[in-house]
């Protein structure tokens, strides 16, 4: 390849990653698939090719749509014990993130919901809501008709919107709704936490990577029991974890976040999805292997000060 060529698709890099990372909720995925369209990018005639943009776009989403239909992948991720990767505020691989819709798509709540899509619709719904192309567009990439994209899109929003059901959490708000949670989940007193959570609150946790399925718990008084017993120290979650973890708050996903850090190490990470100044969701991930990425990040950011200097 020229260097021309090269330059053309690293021009491109940062936009294919996080349409993959959105699509398949992984970031090692996702990196897998940009290098898989950068091989076929190689390989293809591109005198050929008018729009080099549009042609990559392509080729990236439908790699993504045959990892998503793959036998393998179905049964990964219906066996219950699949969540999204979280990233750290400023990866890259979330992408663009201008408009209440695109920050929205990449939250973990509609990256696990987006998982009870079948593939086409994940797709029309990233590639309209997340990167604004038009119907038009989207035909020519998913290669199906205008109209079967405003199709999946429609079912696609009306499942996302009745799931949802609420707007953005300003940022400095959110925190402060953690903070007040995190200083209940180590008080001892679920009165406290049950208090910080809404009526349809729901709690998963892939249970430390030991589990074989997602841990779930839904209204206030058992997500409340599961945060407290979760959040008290002991020798043996010590010794899980490598050491006394220190607790930083930080935002993974564009949602508000507690980061379990020992020795520099991110050994887990507690997202929160925020509503009406309460608790609506959080997500617990500790399986080392969700954690890679976030964890290379984070030796690259400003953490500042713990709010637990040692759990």
């Amino acid at each position: 390849m020229d260097s021309a060529a090269v330059d053309t698709f690293e021009a491109g890099r940062g936009r294919l990653a996080s349409l993959a990372y959105r699509l398949l909720g992984s970031a090692a995925d996702a990196e897998d698939a940009v290098q898989d369209t950068f091989l076929r990018w190689q390989a293809a005639d591109r005198e050929r090719i008018e729009v080099p943009e549009a042609w990559l776009t392509k080729v990236a989403t439908n790699i993504c749509l045959d990892r998503l239909r793959s036998a393998q992948a179905r049964h990964e991720r219906t066996a219950g014990a699949w969540l999204p990767e979280p990233l750290l505020e400023g990866d890259p691989m979330l992408g663009p993130a201008d408009t209440f819709e695109q920050r929205e798509s990449v939250s973990l709540a509609v990256l696990t919901l987006l998982e009870r899509l079948s593939p086409a619709e994940r797709a029309v719904y990233v590639l309209r809501e997340a990167f604004s192309y038009s119907h038009a567009e989207i035909a020519g990439i998913l290669d199906i008709t205008e109209s079967a994209s405003q199709q999946h899109a429609h079912r696609a929003r009306t499942r996302v919107v009745a799931e949802r059901r609420r707007g953005e959490a300003d940022p400095a708000s959110a925190r402060r709704v953690v903070e007040e949670f995190l200083a209940a989940a180590t008080s001892g007193r679920t009165d406290r936490l049950v208090a910080l959570l809404t009526d349809e609150v729901t709690a998963v946790s892939d249970g430390a990577g030991l589990a074989r399925r997602l841990l779930r718990y839904r209204t206030p008084e058992r997500v409340a029991s599961f945060v407290r017993a979760g959040f008290k120290p002991t020798p043996a979650k010590r010794r899980l974890a490598g050491g006394s973890p220190a607790m930083y708050l930080a935002r993974v996903n564009d949602s508000p976040a507690v980061i379990a850090v020992v020795g520099g190490r991110v050994v887990g990470a507690v997202a929160f999805d925020i509503s009406g100044g309460k608790v609506a969701a959080l997500y617990g991930i500790a399986a080392a292997d969700r954690l890679a990425r976030l964890d290379g990040a984070w030796g690259r950011h400003e953490a500042g000060v713990p709010v637990i200097a040692a759990w």
